[in-house]
């Protein structure tokens, strides 16, 4: 009987194993859609309990990595629904340099603001899409989405996110 068989079935060994090879990669996963460590650490542990009570639904001849993602991203999905609160982005992100560091403070903040603001779905597609430049089809297949689908939404997210920073008040912050 193989890893992914032996998982399936509930042996708690063979679960151990594909955490260790896993962990890493569903962390970096998840602190890239949450974009706070912390809250990381505490969603991977969720997603890993997620994957042990689902075991009995694992396909061994399945890919063990996606589905991982898959959990993983609607567990970073559940927590972003859950908190509204604003998500940091790194400075470096923000528009292109300015010589007016207030200015750019302030563009900064509208951007996290304007990001913060999207419904969760549309959030998790920009910041998967436009922050950390993941293929449209990587994202689909970790949100259980079809590529269209992460395309229909990116759309609506840019478009919103336009919407709130053209509007008045807010100079020179267009994504």
């Amino acid at each position: 009987m193989d890893l992914l068989e032996r998982f399936a079935a509930g042996d708690l060994e063979a679960f151990e194993v594909l955490f260790r090879q896993h962990q890493q990669h569903v962390y970096g996963w998840i602190v890239r859609i949450v974009r706070d460590s912390g809250i990381a650490e505490d969603l991977t542990v969720e997603t890993f309990w997620r994957i042990y009570r689902s075991r009995a639904r694992f396909d061994p001849t399945g890919n063990f990595g996606a589905w991982a993602c898959r959990i993983a991203t609607n567990a970073a999905l559940d927590h972003l629904r859950k908190s509204r609160r604003e998500t940091e982005l790194p400075l470096d992100l923000a528009a292109d340099p300015r010589p007016d560091p207030a200015v750019q403070r302030e563009t900064r903040y509208h951007i996290r603001k304007a990001f913060a603001k999207l419904p969760a779905k549309y959030r998790l597609v920009a910041t998967l899409a436009l922050v950390e430049d993941e293929p449209h089809d990587r994202i689909a297949d970790a949100a259980g989405i079809s590529v269209s689908l992460v395309k229909v939404r990116l759309f609506r997210a840019v478009r919103m996110l336009r919407k709130q920073l053209s509007s008045p008040g807010v100079q020179g912050a267009k994504p």
